[in-house]
């Protein structure tokens, strides 16, 4: 499913987001439910900027929660896409997470996959009169009762 299609699933599902923006790693926006979603992703971005600063050398974060007495922002990222959104106080940090991640699946999931390669087609065999009296099912041999003595 294309970006727009699921910011709209999202908030649809999740009463705690008001507002999601899903974007790549150069910044460019798929899919946003504010009119300037281009602000929003590159302050999301600042912010997961920001706090890699904050342990160098160690590996690269997923996740991102930043709260204030007001709201809080969640960022996510998953290879190169990344999902940001806003919610109002004291969210379900972990259901918050999970509905954003996804999210990001669902979009992740819609890139286009390479075409399938066709196989030739095997030539038809008929089958001969032997081969189909081979292939008869034949019933199974009946067992001889003992005798009751």
């Amino acid at each position: 499913m294309d970006a727009q299609h699921a910011l709209a699933d999202l908030t649809e599902i999740s009463s705690q987001i008001r507002a999601a923006v899903v974007f790549d790693d150069k910044g460019k926006v798929a899919g946003s439910t504010l009119p300037d979603g281009e602000a929003f992703a590159r302050l999301a971005a600042d912010l997961l900027a920001a706090a890699e600063e904050l342990k160098p050398g160690q590996s690269p974060l997923n996740q991102l929660e930043v709260a204030t007495a007001d709201g809080s922002v969640f960022v996510v990222r998953q290879d190169k896409a990344t999902i940001a959104a806003t919610t109002g106080a004291d969210p379900t940090v972990g259901l918050v997470f999970y509905d954003l991640k996804s999210a990001l699946r669902s979009v992740e999931l819609a890139k286009p996959k390479p075409p399938a390669r066709k196989r030739p087609a095997a030539p038809a065999q008929k089958k001969t009169a032997a081969a189909k009296k081979s292939t008869a099912k034949k019933p199974a041999p009946r067992r001889k009762k003992p005798d009751a003595s």
